[in-house]
């Protein structure tokens, strides 16, 4: 097998999916890249025990066919550090010495044979298909990924929540203490089904989605899904578990709300923040009619901070305490000038939406509040 390949090309696929690759596996075949050359068409896979990435490069020129596995290493380690180039693959199909020459020089291995790669899971005859505006997928992933959680006790809150039904598409993600999620009214499915994607590869799928264009076709069933892009294949193990029932947990009635800029009020929590306990990192908004007072401080060092926001508060004075971290994670999320924050009382959720909507798109954060010591 030989095959003629661009360097640069070769290289930004399989940065693109070597991501896959854990630093440590159970099969040491899974430290490698799975090359499969079909005419002038090399597909190029990389896996772990739940996550699989296929894309593929068109060769320049190509004799023979066949597959074999390469350490991830032994291709991308050199590759970075070469301009681009032709790089001319030359594999002894018996030995699986491989041999990859470049302008001014060469170096050798031994690969692995290809068919003891791990397989794809078929999908069952009964799978689900759902075409997905690559834009929709990009904003629904990336508005709640954050919101994940690392829960080794609730495995089905270490992912995003797909709930599909006929009328729209609703991405929901969730640790306990804070809930995200980002209604789509312009994807649809034929019925009502659902699943909940791990993290990494929906982080996966966040790094590919900007540079596609057009629908992104998504093909599951119970276990498992096919995520077909215009340059990449994921095929990924769903987290299994039923998802909590999260809109029972959504404060319905809120008559206190306030209106403000949201980088004012995210800048001047980095600031006061700093200042607050670090175990518990509690910051205190103080409502009233015209204006946010936050304010943070830790007893045991006798340092406080203290900053006042204009806004537009409808409601009773209130004093309500957040965790900041996920106060400034929420807020670095939302796509809007303005935030509108929506509260009942101060020991019950407060809700965070943008001003404005995206068009086709309602997004709707909830965070849980912290006891004030006063």
């Amino acid at each position: 097998m030989k095959f003629v390949v661009s360097s640069a090309a070769l290289l930004s696929h399989l940065q693109a999916i070597s991501r896959v690759i854990n630093s440590k596996n159970t099969l040491p075949i899974l430290d490698c890249f799975l090359l499969e050359l079909d005419g002038n068409v090399l597909t190029i896979t990389a896996a772990d025990n739940e996550t699989r990435l296929e894309t593929k490069v068109e060769v320049n020129s190509s004799e023979g066919a066949g597959s074999l596995a390469i350490n991830s290493k032994n291709l991308l380690d050199p590759l970075r550090e070469l301009p681009d180039q032709p790089l001319t693959f030359d594999v002894n199909d018996e030995t699986l010495e491989i041999y990859i020459y470049y302008h001014n020089g060469k170096y050798n291995f031994v690969g692995l044979k290809g068919d003891e790669y791990p397989r794809p899971k078929e999908l069952k005859e009964s799978a689900i298909g759902l075409n997905i505006p690559a834009g929709t997928l990009f904003n629904g992933i990336n508005r709640t990924v954050f919101a994940t959680a690392d829960d080794e006790l609730r495995p089905v809150m270490n992912g995003i929540y797909f709930d599909i039904t006929a009328d729209d598409l609703t991405f929901v993600a969730s640790d306990g203490h804070k809930l995200v999620r980002v209604i789509h009214k312009d994807v649809q499915g034929d019925g009502r089904s659902s699943f909940i994607l791990p993290k990494k590869p929906a982080n996966l799928l966040r790094s590919l989605l900007p540079k596609e264009d057009g629908t992104v076709e998504v093909k599951f069933d119970e276990n498992n899904a096919y995520i077909i892009l215009s340059n990449f294949v994921m095929i990924c193990r769903f987290v299994e578990g039923r998802y909590p029932n999260y809109n029972s947990v959504i404060p319905q009635n809120n008559p206190n709300n306030v209106t403000l800029d949201r980088l004012a009020l995210l800048n001047a929590l980095k600031r006061v923040s700093v200042f607050s306990n670090p175990a518990s990192s509690l910051v205190k908004l103080q409502m009233s009619e015209d204006k946010i007072v936050v304010s943070a401080q830790d007893i045991d060092f006798l340092t406080s901070a203290e900053e006042i926001i204009p806004c537009q508060y409808n409601g009773n004075v209130m004093n309500i305490g957040f965790k900041a971290v996920f106060l400034i994670d929420i807020l670095n999320n939302i796509p809007s000038t303005d935030v509108i924050i929506e509260l009942s009382d101060p020991s019950r959720a407060g809700i965070i939406l943008p001003a404005e909507n995206e068009e086709n798109e309602e997004m709707l954060t909830l965070l849980m509040p912290m006891m004030l010591n006063d």
